[in-house]
């Protein structure tokens, strides 16, 4: 419930006196997710998480007959045997919610951290989906006020599982509340305001969050000391990326030649989700051009047209090498020279572009500024430096 204060007409008519005085109440805005994930909206629990991309994002007519609706492009795992890569994590995750679902209780308290795209969201689904639960599911940003983050918690049913993307952008209030929510199970709120003020101690259900973030380092210390399983997803390997590729094309009822799924896998970056999109490009091409079958030189050829190199460079990554070699020699060069250059933002440069050509060592970072290496020259066939 929110309180608002009651119209003129209200007040003249007499109706505001006999609500609180001047005020009424109505009921509150409800949480935009809440028709989204509520079992009684008629969606599946795990298949309503991510309405977007989730697997098996579906439609549901509110019987236990009614047939499932899925996408025909829902890629996304829905069990830890069927999540390809991160062995560690999963054998850890694995002995945890088979503890947890022994004894009875709810998992302990989840964050995952790791760059963009490794499927940090798609693990909190799993989880969920392991453990029998609901899985409510929200982001940082959109938690401005704290009656949003409120209203969540106390909505959570026994055992639920609260994913909150981009955990590390969530403002001071809302994570104050998180502390004894995530600690005691319970919410204390201030009622009231100056002389009268006293605080009120709301239990709450037994909860599971699972914290996403790709920035660890800007987490504050008490929040992030406060999960009992703090996780790093890392970047995939090859034969991983090629697994994931042959799924896809299986559930996207694509027909891959052998050597083609390689060709995407090298191409995406260690990411599922760049080896997911780079599969639907190619899947366009070959219904257009009227191909059955998808091989190595129709997947380099369409990703050609999108500016994907061998290595999964795109333009971006070949314009700031292009331009180190050719206007600077391989540098060093600063930052800031670069972008002014290329017309981008510097960080645009250093969070987005630089990440993945330090990665290959086609980049150096020193204190004198960016160097191009002779592992970059190779792969753009430029001379070495006399």
């Amino acid at each position: 419930m929110a309180i608002v204060s009651s119209g003129p007409s209200d007040r003249a008519s007499g109706k505001g006196s006999s609500r609180l005085g001047s005020r009424r109440l109505v009921d509150a805005q409800p949480h935009p997710y809440d028709s989204a994930l509520d079992p009684a909206a008629g969606l599946d629990r795990a298949e309503a998480a991510d309405p977007a991309d989730s697997a098996g994002a579906a439609e549901l007519s509110g019987t236990a007959e009614a047939p499932r609706l899925l996408r025909e492009d829902t890629l996304r795992p829905r069990r830890l045997g069927e999540y390809i890569g991160q062995r560690e994590l999963k054998q850890v995750l694995a002995i945890a919610v088979e503890a947890t679902r022994n004894r009875g209780d709810a998992l302990d308290h989840v964050l995952l951290y790791g760059p963009p795209g490794l499927g940090k969201t798609t693990m909190a689904l799993v989880l969920a989906e392991e453990l029998g639960v609901r899985c409510r599911i929200t982001s940082a940003p959109a938690l401005e006020r704290p009656r949003d983050i409120v209203g969540l918690l106390m909505n959570l049913q026994p055992r639920d599982l609260l994913f909150i993307d981009e955990i590390h952008r969530l403002n001071r209030v809302a994570e104050e509340l998180l502390y004894p929510a995530m600690e005691d199970c319970r919410l204390d709120l201030t009622v009231g305001k100056g002389t009268t003020a006293r605080t009120r101690a709301v239990p709450l259900a037994p909860f599971t969050l699972v914290g996403a973030t790709t920035r660890a380092g800007a987490l504050s210390s008490p929040l992030r000391d406060r999960f009992g399983l703090i996780q790093r997803l890392e970047f995939y390997d090859l034969p991983d990326l090629q697994a994931i590729v042959e799924r896809a094309a299986g559930l996207l009822k694509l027909e891959l030649a052998g050597d083609a799924a390689i060709e995407v896998a090298r191409r995406c970056r260690g990411t599922p989700r760049i080896a997911n999109r780079l599969l639907r490009r190619v899947r366009d091409v070959a219904s257009v051009r009227g191909h059955a079958c998808i091989d190595a030189a129709l997947v380099a050829e369409a990703l050609s047209l999108h500016r994907v190199d061998a290595r999964g460079l795109d333009a971006s990554d070949r314009r700031l090498l292009q331009l180190l070699l050719e206007g600077y020699g391989g540098g060093p060069v600063g930052l800031e020279t670069l972008a002014a250059g290329l017309g981008e933002d510097p960080v645009t440069l250093e969070t987005v572009v630089e990440p993945f050509l330090l990665q290959l060592g086609f980049l150096q970072r020193t204190p004198r500024g960016r160097i191009a290496t002779a592992a970059a020259r190779e792969h753009l066939a430029w001379p070495e430096a006399a």
